[in-house]
């Protein structure tokens, strides 16, 4: 009896830790497997752009003529220009000095020329003039024209006219004399004309600052001309 009781103790003890290893393993769950990802949705295509509309040419329906360019009103432009030329012949001829000389007359020639003191003018016969204070004096000699540092690119031809609206001025001489000798001559034309005293000299409106001293050789080399003045009697040589 003792051995049956024992074994049905132990029996109903195995039945119970294999209840209680039930009860626990359904209590614990093994977590849910993760759900996979949703497919994504596939991003929408634009639509084909259409093509614009041609447009209709000409003879076809729906087509009109371009519209017509503003007028440049030629009549007027051409009225202003023709003021324009007017107002321009009329300043041209306007007097710009004292002497009545307009634009007109100041330019003889194709190159504008502009009134001022120390320009070189030539007209149709071989003297040649500097207009100074409005008053053309000529230049005698080529003697002068090299001693005053003229060059020959500064002469401008001018017309015979242009000339004559202006006043005559003292001529430009060269006063020449030499190194021991009190003889002052001026050279003209290439001749030594003898300036007979100092009133003499004075009364041609000669300069002291103009005398230009040179060789005695070169002044006994040069012919004589007329004394100043006239009635001064044979000239002395140097």
């Amino acid at each position: 009896m003792d051995l049956l009781l024992e074994a049905l103790l132990e029996r109903q003890a195995v039945r119970r830790s294999a209840e209680v290893l039930e009860s626990q393993g359904a209590a614990v769950k093994a977590p849910p497997l993760p759900s996979p990802p949703a497919p994504e949705a596939p991003e929408p295509r634009p639509a084909p752009a259409s093509k614009p509309p041609r447009e209709p040419r000409p003879g076809e329906e729906g087509w009109r003529p371009p519209l017509p360019l503003p007028s440049v009103n030629l009549g007027r432009t051409l009225g202003r220009l023709l003021l324009v030329l007017a107002a321009l012949v009329v300043l041209v001829n306007v007097p710009v000095n004292r002497y009545g000389t307009s634009l007109a007359r100041i330019m003889p020639d194709a190159a504008s020329l502009v009134v001022r003191d120390g320009l070189v003018l030539k007209g149709s016969g071989p003297d040649i003039y500097v207009l100074q204070d409005d008053k053309l004096r000529w230049i005698s000699s080529l003697d002068a024209f090299e001693f005053f540092n003229y060059r020959w690119e500064q002469v401008h031809i001018v017309d015979d006219g242009f000339l004559e609206q202006f006043e005559k001025g003292q001529p430009i001489h060269v006063l020449l004399k030499c190194r021991g000798s009190p003889h002052i001559y001026a050279l003209e034309s290439g001749q030594k004309r003898w300036i007979k005293d100092i009133p003499a000299f004075e009364a041609q409106g000669y300069v002291w600052e103009d005398v230009k001293t040179v060789e005695c050789a070169y002044l006994r080399s040069l012919p004589d001309g007329l004394p100043i003045p006239e009635d001064a009697g044979p000239p002395p040589q140097p």
